[in-house]
C-alpha cells in the first residue's frame, strides 16, 4: 500500500476515524490491526517475519534487563538474530555473487541459491530500531512491559516501510500518554499529506522521467547533459524521500503520534559534516549511536583510528542502503569525505592556534560559507552519481564525462533517443533545465522553511484552507499519469 495510492487514501481517513470514535483502551488495538493490515497489503505471509522478530526482541530486552551479571551474551544474541534475518533477506544474493567473484579465478562456481528470496517492505528500518532498542535496554534503559506497545512500536505503519527510525523512549510515552484528538493536530497532519504528496508526485516524480534516461544511457550523453542529470536527480531523491517523511509525520500526527523530522535543508549545509546532520537524520545519528561510538568514535588513542571509524561506518551505511557495489563505495566515498573534512577542521585548529586566524575568518565569512556551501553540494551530488547508477561501470562513465566534459555541445537528439521522444528542439531544452533548477532549489528552501517553523499551523484559517486548496489542486492537476514507488522502498 503505497503512500501516493487511492487505496491509502481510503485506508488512512477510516482507520483515523475507527481510532478516535472508539473509547481509549481500544485505540492502541485498532492502531496496531491496522499496521499490520498495511504490512500484509504487499505480501500477507511477510507478517510473521515482524511479528517473530517483535516476539523474539520484545523477551531478549527482559533477558538482557534481568541479567545483572551476564548481559552481554543476551545482547549479542539479540544483535546476532536481527542481523542474520537482515543479511539472510536483503544480502545472500550480494554475498553469494561476491563468492563467486572470488572464486572464479580458482575454476569454481559459488553454490546455487536453492529458492528465490524476496526482500521483505521496511526490514532495513524496523530491524534498526529492535537493535536500538536491545541495546538501550543494555545500557541501562528500562524494557517495554506491555507487548501491545512494543509490537506498535516496531509496527507502526507510518514509520513502518521507511522510517524515520523511532526511538523508544520518544515513542512509548506518547503510546502511555495518549493524545486527545486536536484540530491543531488534524491541520498540521493534513498540510504535511499534502505537502510530502506535492513533494512527491509533483516534483520528483516529474524529475524521475527525467533522470532515467541519463542514467540508463550516459554514453548517448554529453557532459553538460550529465551534470544536468546529475542536478536533477539530487532534487528528485530529496523531494522524494522528503516527501515520504512529511506524509509519515503527517499521518501519524492525524493519531496525535509526533516522530522525528528526518531533513533540515540538508542542500544548505556547509560540509560534509553538516550534511550529515541535515539529511536522514534519524539513520545518521543511529549510525553515530550504534557504530561510531561503539568503535571508539572520535575519543581514541591514535588519530588515524577516528578516520577508520568514519570509513567503517559509512561504508556499512552504505551497504545499509543496497546490496550491491555501488552502494558500498557511495559509503566509502562519503567516509572519505568526512575524513577530509575532519582533516581541514583540525588543520583550521592548527592555524589559528599558531597566528594564522585570517584562514578560519575567510573561511567563516559570508562569500566563504556560499562557496563551501556550493563545494560540499557538489561532493553530495557526485556521491549521488554513485548511488543512483545501477553499476559501477556506469557511475564511472558519467563520473569520467562529468570531469573531463567531453563534446559538451554534442546536441539533443541523444535525449530524445533516450527517452524514447520524438526529437527536442535543443536551443530550448537547456534554458528550461536551467531555469528549472534555481526554481527546485528555492523550493528546497521554502518548504524546509515551511517545515522548520510549522509556518501552516501558526498561520490564519484563511491562509491555511488557502495553502491546502492550493497544494491539492496542483497535485490534481499536474501529476504525471503513472507514479513510480519511493525510492526509500526498496531498501
Amino acid at each position: 500500500m503505497l503512500f501516493n495510492s487511492l487505496t491509502y487514501a481510503i485506508f488512512l481517513p477510516i482507520v483515523v476515524a475507527l481510532y478516535w470514535v472508539s473509547p481509549v483502551k481500544f485505540r492502541v488495538p485498532i492502531l496496531l490491526i491496522a499496521s499490520y493490515v498495511f504490512y500484509m497489503s504487499w505480501r500477507p505471509i511477510f507478517i510473521l517475519l515482524i511479528l517473530g522478530l517483535t516476539v523474539v526482541n520484545y523477551f531478549f530486552g527482559f533477558y538482557i534487563s534481568k541479567s545483572e551479571n551476564n548481559k552481554k551474551p543476551w545482547l549479542i544474541a539479540a544483535v546476532a538474530t536481527n542481523l542474520v534475518t537482515l543479511c539472510f533477506f536483503k544480502y545472500a544474493y550480494f554475498l553469494n555473487d561476491s563468492l563467486g567473484s572470488l572464486i572464479k579465478p580458482l575454476g569454481m562456481a559459488p553454490p546455487a541459491m536453492a529458492f528465490d528470496i524476496v526482500l521483505p517492505l521496511g526490514i532495513s528500518f524496523f530491524v534498526f530500531e529492535f537493535i536500538h532498542y536491545v541495546v538501550d535496554v543494555y545500557r541501562g534503559s528500562a524494557p517495554i512491559k506491555s507487548f501491545m506497545a512494543f509490537a506498535l512500536f516496531a509496527s507502526f505503519f507510518p514509520t513502518q516501510i521507511a522510517g524515520p527510525i523511532k526511538r523508544f523512549q520518544d515513542f512509548i510515552p506518547q503510546f502511555l500518554n495518549p493524545a486527545k484528538f486536536s484540530i491543531k493536530d488534524l491541520d498540521s497532519g493534513v498540510s504535511l499529506i499534502l505537502m510530502g504528496l506535492f513533494k512527491k508526485v509533483l516534483i520528483a516524480d516529474n524529475l524521475a522521467f527525467f533522470v532515467q534516461g541519463g542514467f540508463q544511457h550516459p554514453e548517448l550523453f554529453t557532459g553538460l547533459d550529465l551534470w544536468l542529470f546529475t542536478y536533477a536527480f539530487a532534487f528528485q531523491i530529496y523531494f522524494d524521500f522528503s516527501g515520504y517523511t512529511d506524509i509519515a509525520r503527517g499521518s501519524a500526527m492525524l493519531f496525535g503520534y509526533k516522530v522525528p523530522i528526518n531533513f533540515n535543508l540538508p542542500y544548505l549545509a556547509k560540509n560534509i559534516a553538516d550534511f550529515w546532520h541535515r539529511w536522514h537524520i534519524s539513520l545518521s545519528t543511529w549510525l553515530r549511536d550504534y557504530l561510531f561510538i561503539p568503535l571508539g568514535g572520535s575519543r581514541v588513542s591514535a588519530k588515524w583510528k577516528v578516520y577508520r571509524n568514519l570509513m567503517i561506518t559509512m561504508a556499512l551505511g552504505g551497504l545499509w542502503h543496497g546490496a550491491a557495489g555501488h552502494f558500498l563505495v557511495w559509503g566509502i566515498f562519503h567516509g572519505a569525505m568526512l575524513g577530509l573534512h575532519k582533516l581541514f577542521k583540525d588543520g583550521r585548529e592548527w592555524l589559528s592556534d599558531n597566528g594564522y586566524s585570517f584562514v578560519s575568518s575567510a573561511v567563516d565569512s559570508k562569500l566563504g560559507t556560499a562557496l563551501s556551501t556550493l563545494f560540499t553540494f557538489h561532493v553530495v551530488c557526485i556521491g549521488w552519481v554513485l548511488f543512483r547508477a545501477d553499476t559501477m561501470a556506469t557511475a564511472g562513465e558519467i563520473l569520467k564525462k562529468l570531469f573531463f566534459m567531453d563534446t559538451v555541445f554534442s546536441g539533443m537528439p541523444s535525449y530524445a533517443a533516450a527517452m524514447n521522444l520524438p526529437s527536442i528542439n535543443y536551443p530550448l531544452i537547456y534554458p528550461a533545465v536551467f531555469l528549472l533548477l534555481p526554481l527546485l532549489a528555492i523550493s528546497h528552501v521554502l518548504m524546509g522553511y515551511i517545515d522548520k517553523t510549522n509556518w501552516v499551523a501558526r498561520s490564519p484559517k484563511v491562509i491555511k484552507a488557502a495553502w491546502v486548496c492550493a497544494l491539492m489542486l496542483m497535485i490534481l492537476v499536474f501529476s504525471p499519469d503513472k507514479s513510480p514507488k519511493f525510492i526509500y522502498f526498496q531498501f
